[in-house]
């Protein structure tokens, strides 16, 4: 196989990913600054960027892996899917979608404090 078919066939499997949540986010609780972007270029995952699909960005959480998300300023919370790279500002943990900062109410503020948990819930522990 050429380089360029082997670049393809790796990127294919990351992009289908079938880890379970628990396994996808380590079954760790992590808290720190969210914010949210609405492009329509192609995210790391290879597909076109959705604002209002329920989708983030994490700098290091599997691509495909879904996390709960809690807005610890409102207890509003949402599943997204990681199909992104970033975010690349310091002290920002996780970039949501538009429609998830919707859901999540801090689209005006364009910034909020989370916590990310596995989807299934299976990590007991929570921000202090």
């Amino acid at each position: 196989m050429t380089p360029r078919i082997l670049a393809v066939a790796a990127l294919a499997g990351t992009m289908f990913s079938t880890l379970a949540p628990a396994e996808a986010a380590g079954n760790k609780t992590t808290c720190g600054g969210a914010s949210w972007y609405a492009l329509t270029s192609r995210t790391a995952s290879g597909e076109r960027m959705n604002p209002m699909a329920m989708t983030a960005a994490h700098k290091t959480l599997p691509l495909g892996s879904k996390v709960k998300v809690t807005n610890l300023r409102n207890q509003r919370s949402v599943v997204v899917r990681i199909n992104d790279r970033g975010p690349f500002i310091k002290g920002r943990m996780i970039d949501l979608s538009k429609g998830a900062a919707q859901k999540l109410g801090f689209v005006q503020s364009g910034h909020t404090r989370v916590q990310i948990e596995p989807a299934d819930g299976s990590s007991t522990q929570d921000c202090a």
